[in-house]
């Protein structure tokens, strides 16, 4: 199997080599970002301008460390928006031939899980994972799986890693939560990513085996969504770092783990690996708090009273700080999101089938009911859309690009999806019986709606979609205007005000181009061969909305020019409509390849349903129809990975 592409070390980024995987150009300490810029001429506080500058420099940072072909501005969704051609190439991930998305230790690890699900020992007295199933979870390498086997880890392409979480997930979901936590972003994926040589060697092999499972401590009691508003500082004395401050909602964070903990040293945001102790002291120590969500995990804050962190555990990226450690995580962190809701998807939908069998009125089981096979299907629908933005995402995680775009719209699918699957599917069709206790969703409500916030809430994660989508058009075109309305006085730009157009002549002229290019440009045709004809329209739909998506971001862009920041509801609606789009194409070309006739039935109802969203339709009878023969292949047992599923008893039999 080949392995995960092995970041640059940080040892060849100091010396100001270019690794294999990115480039070590940055913008300057302390060059104005786009959107300090932008801030600036808004007429934004200097406070205000500077924190929002610091975010998007470590964006700026992280991006840094790809490849010119492997970043945003080159990425599938941002070429599909703002080129002409289409690269249909890139939302189409091959299929990958029968056991290749498996490795020894996966299987060993799936057994384990599925034995202790039986034998109801997977958790302890505390109602948490038992130290049991994590020890024997080590021993079939669980905790390695995205370190390489030179550092005694499995090697695990993405890929590999996210299918196998989907299926860990439809095992038991907090398993699945915390391999995330600790793969993607724990302390794996900054050590892995920023680690000299020595420290790789010393670290890894300890994170591998499970012998230090690891969490990474970012959120403060008020730095969450806001990072620049860290507290916690650590100074260097001696041989160490002394730290102090507080931590809040740290998953996996309890005595004798290892914390990726992000700090300001000299007033810079930086990143250290902290071995907490097997006890508290007088140094450190855990807050407890009552969280509904994550209930089979530990979550919990820290506080740090002259905590001391070892000098040599310091990560020193070459471009960016500890923030730019934090970010790049980030995409892995939110594809695991997705990829553990279609796990949790299939739970709900396999305990849907039997109550709809057993559950009659009126003399006959709801599962011939109209309603009840609506929500069946739709269910299927999301997990096939879940499923294709994962294998899409993943695929090209390993190729090397950053993946910015396309995580994000992978995320907030996946939590939405899941957020519906449990509310209007799961819970609608159990009705009362959903609220008594040992009932899956009573029992887990909070867990199937966090993801909504977890990895960035979903509107706001929206809005960081459409910056980082628009910014490079925004830097090309709208930049200098904004710069040279500035200078010249004007209040507010008019571009057909003659005095305005005169006075910015030079500035509008290659925006003007571009307008008049985008006009003139036809739909990019694409021919997959063999392709069903109702996912072929909706690739075709999908084609042809993002070849005018451009026209109405930037229409957006002239309008509210500097004030558009503000314009948040905008912001998030837009970037909806254009993350819809994206997951029409990937989902059509996924069930495509895949090649399956109930998966292409479910993605065919998916499209059907974002097209409706995006065009305010209401639905026809022969979709109704559709949805009736999907549910039924559902219920026949035609869908892929349900099987595998074991589903709860049922409550309250009559």
């Amino acid at each position: 199997m080949t392995s995960v592409k092995e970041p640059e070390s940080a040892d060849n980024l100091q010396n100001g080599s270019q690794g294999k995987n990115g480039t070590n150009g940055t913008n300057g300490a302390n060059a104005s970002s786009f959107a300090e810029t932008a801030m600036q001429l808004a007429g934004k506080s200097e406070e205000e301008a500077k924190r929002t500058g610091a975010v998007d420099r470590a964006d700026d940072q992280v991006e840094a460390l790809f490849a010119e072909q492997y970043k945003t501005s080159n990425s599938p969704v941002h070429k599909a928006v703002w080129d002409a051609k289409v690269p249909l190439e890139l939302f189409c991930p091959p299929k990958m031939p029968e056991g290749s998305l498996s490795l020894p230790s996966m299987q060993k690890s799936l057994e384990l899980l599925r034995k202790h699900k039986k034998a109801g020992t997977m958790l302890d007295e505390k109602g948490k994972i038992s130290k049991q199933v994590f020890n024997e979870l080590a021993q079939a390498g669980y905790w390695g799986m995205l370190i390489e086997d030179k550092y005694g880890g499995q090697g695990a392409t993405v890929r590999q890693f996210m299918t196998f979480l989907s299926q860990v997930a439809s095992i038991e979901p907090t398993a699945a939560g915390l391999a995330s936590v600790h793969g993607c972003i724990g302390a794996v994926d900054p050590v892995r990513t920023f680690g000299t040589d020595e420290q790789r060697k010393r670290i890894l092999p300890k994170l591998a085996s499970g012998e230090a499972l690891s969490g990474f401590a970012l959120t403060e009691p008020g730095a969450g969504s806001d990072l620049t508003a860290l507290k916690t500082k650590a100074e260097l004395s001696g041989d160490h770092y002394v730290v102090n401050g507080e931590k809040l909602f740290i998953t996996n964070a309890v005595p004798g783990r290892t914390v990726g903990l992000v700090c300001l040293i000299d007033g810079k945001p930086s990143a250290l690996i902290a071995e907490l102790p097997e006890k508290e002291d007088e140094h450190f120590q855990v807050v407890p708090y009552s969280l509904h969500a994550l209930k089979h995990a530990f979550n919990n804050g820290l506080k740090f009273k002259d905590f001391k962190v070892p000098k040599e555990n310091l990560l020193v990226p070459t471009a960016g700080d500890g923030l730019t450690v934090a970010y790049h995580g980030l995409n892995m962190g939110r594809l695991a999101l997705c990829a553990t809701a279609a796990g949790v998807m299939r739970i709900m939908l396999a305990n849907m089938l039997p109550w709809a069998k057993f559950r009659q009125t009126y003399g006959q089981a709801i599962e011939t009911r109209e309603l009840v096979k609506r929500r069946i299907a739709r269910a299927a629908a999301l997990i096939v859309g879940a499923d294709a933005l994962v294998a899409w995402g993943s695929w090209l995680l390993d190729q090397g690009y950053r993946g910015e775009l396309e995580c994000i719209i992978a995320k907030i699918f996946g939590s939405e999806a899941e957020k519906e699957c449990a509310i209007e599917l799961f819970m609608k069709t159990h009705g009362g019986r959903s609220f008594l206790s040992g009932h899956l969703l009573g029992d887990n409500i909070h867990d199937f709606l966090a993801p909504c916030i977890y990895e960035g809430e979903g509107e706001m994660l929206g809005m960081a979609f459409f910056k980082s989508l628009a910014k490079q058009h925004g830097v090309s075109y709208f930049e200098p205007i904004g710069k040279k309305v500035a200078a010249s006085g004007i209040k507010i730009f008019n571009p057909f005000n003659p005095g305005h157009a005169f006075a910015l002549r030079n500035e509008l002229i290659p925006y003007s181009m571009w307008w008049v290019g985008k006009q003139l440009e036809g739909v990019d045709q694409h021919e997959v061969p063999g392709m069903d004809e109702g996912l072929k329209s909706h690739v075709d739909y999908a084609l042809e909305f993002l070849s005018e998506s451009p026209l109405e971001l930037s229409q957006n862009m002239v309008k509210h020019q500097l004030k558009l920041a503000d314009r948040q509801c905008r912001i998030a609606e837009m970037s909806a409509r254009i993350q819809d789009a994206v997951i029409i194409l990937v989902t059509s070309l996924y069930a495509h390849s895949e090649g399956n006739q109930t998966l292409i039935a479910a993605a065919d109802i998916l499209c059907q349903d974002l097209r409706r969203k995006l065009t305010g339709e209401r639905p026809s009878d022969s979709y109704f129809k559709a949805v009736s023969k999907l549910a039924d292949q559902v219920i026949e047992g035609k869908f892929p990975g349900l099987s595998d599923v074991e589903a709860s008893e049922i409550l309250f039999k009559y």
